[in-house]
């Protein structure tokens, strides 16, 4: 296994170091390896894909606006 060095923000260490019972290196492991997970799947949907970059953000747009709409909707 190698190591890696992580910056984090002083509030958020100090956060951390009042909760020594928890492993925090294996919660980020398993976080890390989620967020992999998540992109190797990502990957594979995508990779037979013949959408360009430019109608990926006009799909993302039309979602967002559908998100939005939805949301002043339930107000």
């Amino acid at each position: 296994m190698v190591n890696v060095t992580v910056s984090v923000p002083g509030d958020l260490k100090e956060v951390l170091d009042r909760h020594p019972e928890i492993n925090w290196s294996e919660v980020a492991r398993q976080a890390w390896k989620d967020k992999a997970g998540q992109l190797e799947l990502l990957d594979k949907i995508t990779s037979s894909s013949r959408a360009s970059d430019k109608d990926v953000e006009a799909l993302a747009k039309m979602i967002k606006k559908g998100v939005s709409d939805w949301h002043d909707k339930q107000a």
